[in-house]
Protein backbone atom coordinates (compact mmCIF):
# COMPACT_ATOMS: atom_id res chain seq x y z
CA UNK A 1 0.00 0.00 0.00
CA UNK A 2 1.62 3.63 -0.57
CA UNK A 3 2.68 5.96 1.62
CA UNK A 4 1.56 9.90 1.56
CA UNK A 5 3.41 12.64 3.28
CA UNK A 6 1.34 15.16 4.69
CA UNK A 7 3.02 18.48 5.03
CA UNK A 8 1.35 20.54 7.22
CA UNK A 9 1.14 24.18 5.74
CA UNK A 10 0.08 27.43 8.86
CA UNK A 11 0.89 31.09 8.96
CA UNK A 12 3.04 31.84 12.28
CA UNK A 13 0.52 33.41 13.85
CA UNK A 14 -2.44 31.21 13.82
CA UNK A 15 -1.88 30.17 17.43
CA UNK A 16 -0.38 33.26 18.71
CA UNK A 17 -3.98 34.16 20.68
CA UNK A 18 -4.65 30.49 22.33
CA UNK A 19 -4.19 30.23 26.15
CA UNK A 20 -1.62 28.10 27.36
CA UNK A 21 -4.78 25.29 28.45
CA UNK A 22 -6.28 25.75 24.78
CA UNK A 23 -3.03 24.83 23.22
CA UNK A 24 -2.81 21.71 25.09
CA UNK A 25 -6.48 21.14 23.87
CA UNK A 26 -5.74 21.37 20.28
CA UNK A 27 -2.24 19.05 20.52
CA UNK A 28 -4.49 16.66 22.61
CA UNK A 29 -6.73 16.76 19.60
CA UNK A 30 -4.00 15.88 17.35
CA UNK A 31 -2.92 13.49 19.66
CA UNK A 32 -6.10 11.62 19.46
CA UNK A 33 -6.55 11.84 15.93
CA UNK A 34 -2.81 10.02 15.43
CA UNK A 35 -4.44 7.39 17.58
CA UNK A 36 -7.19 6.70 15.44
CA UNK A 37 -5.37 6.21 12.67
CA UNK A 38 -2.95 4.20 14.39
CA UNK A 39 -5.53 1.97 15.39
CA UNK A 40 -6.39 1.92 11.28
CA UNK A 41 -3.12 0.43 10.29
CA UNK A 42 -2.78 4.11 8.57
CA UNK A 43 -0.02 5.84 10.63
CA UNK A 44 3.63 5.20 9.65
CA UNK A 45 4.89 8.19 10.92
CA UNK A 46 5.00 12.43 11.66
CA UNK A 47 6.74 14.71 13.95
CA UNK A 48 5.92 18.84 14.52
CA UNK A 49 8.50 20.93 13.55
CA UNK A 50 10.26 22.75 16.05
CA UNK A 51 8.66 26.90 15.75
CA UNK A 52 11.91 28.33 15.13
CA UNK A 53 13.26 29.37 11.62
CA UNK A 54 15.88 26.21 10.62
CA UNK A 55 17.83 26.38 7.39
CA UNK A 56 17.36 27.23 3.64
CA UNK A 57 20.29 25.79 1.36
CA UNK A 58 20.61 26.53 -1.96
CA UNK A 59 22.69 25.05 -5.25
CA UNK A 60 23.89 26.78 -7.95
CA UNK A 61 26.69 26.35 -9.77
CA UNK A 62 28.73 23.95 -7.90
CA UNK A 63 28.60 26.18 -4.67
CA UNK A 64 25.97 25.81 -1.91
CA UNK A 65 24.36 28.93 0.22
CA UNK A 66 23.17 28.36 3.79
CA UNK A 67 20.78 30.88 4.96
CA UNK A 68 18.31 31.13 8.61
CA UNK A 69 14.43 30.93 7.80
CA UNK A 70 12.04 30.73 7.42
CA UNK A 71 11.14 33.60 9.78
CA UNK A 72 8.40 34.33 11.75
CA UNK A 73 7.41 37.25 9.49
CA UNK A 74 6.44 34.83 6.80
CA UNK A 75 3.16 34.02 5.95
CA UNK A 76 3.01 30.62 5.81
CA UNK A 77 5.86 27.71 7.44
CA UNK A 78 4.86 23.96 7.36
CA UNK A 79 4.40 23.68 11.25
CA UNK A 80 4.91 19.73 10.81
CA UNK A 81 4.19 16.82 8.94
CA UNK A 82 2.55 12.82 8.96
CA UNK A 83 3.18 10.02 7.01
CA UNK A 84 0.19 7.93 6.23
CA UNK A 85 -0.22 4.76 4.47
CA UNK A 86 -3.79 4.62 2.02
CA UNK A 87 -4.63 2.22 -1.09
CA UNK A 88 -5.12 5.25 -3.01
CA UNK A 89 -5.34 9.40 -3.03
CA UNK A 90 -9.05 8.99 -2.57
CA UNK A 91 -8.25 7.31 1.10
CA UNK A 92 -5.40 9.71 1.42
CA UNK A 93 -7.63 12.56 1.35
CA UNK A 94 -10.14 10.77 3.63
CA UNK A 95 -7.76 10.06 6.26
CA UNK A 96 -6.48 13.50 5.96
CA UNK A 97 -9.47 15.26 6.46
CA UNK A 98 -9.97 14.05 9.92
CA UNK A 99 -6.95 16.06 10.91
CA UNK A 100 -7.35 18.76 13.34
CA UNK A 101 -5.02 21.30 11.30
CA UNK A 102 -7.68 21.81 9.06
CA UNK A 103 -9.99 23.30 11.82
CA UNK A 104 -7.62 25.69 12.81
CA UNK A 105 -7.19 27.94 9.35
CA UNK A 106 -4.09 25.13 8.37
CA UNK A 107 -3.25 23.84 4.85
CA UNK A 108 -2.20 19.94 4.28
CA UNK A 109 -0.49 19.34 0.94
CA UNK A 110 -0.65 15.81 0.62
CA UNK A 111 1.62 13.77 -1.81
CA UNK A 112 2.38 10.26 -2.64
CA UNK A 113 5.85 8.81 -1.63
CA UNK A 114 7.51 7.01 -4.49
CA UNK A 115 9.64 4.20 -3.46
CA UNK A 116 13.45 5.12 -4.36
CA UNK A 117 15.09 1.62 -3.10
Amino acid sequence: MPNYLMLLHEAPADFSQFSAEQIQGVIQEYIDWRHRIEAEGKFVGGEKLKDEGGKHLAGANGSMRVTDGPYTEAKEVIGGFFMISAANYDEAVNTASGCPHLRYGGRIELREIEPTG
